[in-house]
């Protein structure tokens, strides 16, 4: 009876470990999972679409709130994960705008992992001389001016912390790793009708409760945003990242797992390095990490016609002082009152 409970507490730990790994890394816990381990093939695979990934747009230098370089695993870090959607209607002016932002520390010494996620249409500062540009507006539109150096500088000025890795996804990669998988299980929270990835109307119909998704049935889920708001609109997406990695990690899936390869591959950039990807995916795996979900608050603040989302400035500054208490680094903001749990009140749909 005892090595039963043993097992399935060890089967729990293991699945939080993968369940931080998804949350923070995304798409890049497929790379690894797929990869190592699973033969001398697949590894060198993984390794050649991790290396093709990498877009290093700092040039080697730290964030410019950093005191001194920092290596994962040796210091705590933070990661900016950018889930962008490049289909031809969106992307045909240049860069997409980007689709979802999550922020997340990542402490080391007490293997904890603490994130938020900041709603799409938030409305922020954005400065990059570069372009001349010097605007307030949605910070999705940061992406689109600047790309990922511009997001996590954005994100840098909004919170004073320092922004030190980045992965960027495109949403196509759900549509490539869905099929490659065959389909997905998924628990669907809420009947809805959607487009489809051709932005064909009312293509995609879904009905509450558990069932198969195909790939457009489920990019159709991660994305719908006329349905309630940009906040429940992240969970789904987390949904289906979780069904995605569920799915990926079944025995029956390991001769899908060249295909899938591919599809992660051409769909992400990061500034993190192969053996750093390594170095995470092992302390990960190896530790019993404790993962926990900030809340931003805020209000819906529409300005002539167009929809923004204003952040309260209270919040913003409680979160940053939670993540930089975890980076081990000065708090930004001492004099603002400690975090407490929340949820924002936001109802409206994102435009």
């Amino acid at each position: 009876m005892e090595n039963g409970f043993n097992g399935r507490n060890r089967a729990s730990k293991y699945k939080r470990r993968r369940r931080i790994l998804y949350w923070i890394l995304i798409p890049f816990l497929l790379l690894i999972l797929v990869g190592v381990g699973y033969g001398t093939y697949l590894f060198s695979k993984t390794k050649l679409a991790a290396d093709n990934s990498f877009d290093d747009v700092r040039n080697g230098q730290a964030s410019t709130l950093r005191t001194k370089d920092i290596e994962p695993i040796k210091d705590s870090f933070s990661v900016l994960v950018i889930g962008v959607d490049t289909s031809e209607k969106r992307s045909s002016d240049g860069r997409p705008r980007s689709d979802s932002l999550i922020l997340a520390t990542f402490n080391v010494k007490d293997a904890r992992v603490e994130m938020t996620s900041i709603p799409r249409d938030s409305y922020v500062h954005i400065d990059y001389p570069k372009k001349n540009i010097d605007t307030y507006t949605k910070i999705n539109a940061a992406h689109a001016y600047g790309g990922p150096e511009l997001t996590m500088k954005t994100v840098e000025e909004k919170f004073q912390i320092p922004i030190d890795y980045y992965v960027r996804f495109d949403f196509d990669a759900f549509l490539k790793i869905v099929n490659a998988l065959d389909g997905i299980d998924v628990d669907v929270p809420v009947s809805f009708t959607e487009q489809n990835s051709k932005d064909e109307a009312d293509a995609i119909s879904l009905k509450k409760g558990k069932q198969r998704l195909d790939a457009e049935e489920a990019l159709a889920l991660a994305r719908t945003r006329h349905i309630d708001n940009d906040i429940e609109r992240g969970k789904r997406q987390q949904l289906i990242i979780k069904a995605i990695v569920d799915e990926a990690t079944k025995i029956t899936s390991i001769n899908k797992y060249s295909s899938i390869i591919d599809a992660v591959g051409d769909n992400m950039k990061t500034n993190l390095s192969f053996n750093q990807m390594i170095s995470i995916a092992k302390f990960s795996m190896t530790n019993d990490i404790k993962m926990k979900s900030l809340s931003l608050k805020g209000s819906d603040a529409p300005q002539n016609g167009v929809y923004y989302y204003q952040l309260d400035e209270n919040s913003v500054e409680s979160v940053a002082n939670k993540f930089a208490s975890e980076l081990n680094i000065s708090k930004p903001f001492p004099n603002a009152l400690p975090y407490e749990d929340s949820k924002s009140s936001s109802t409206a749909d994102s435009e």
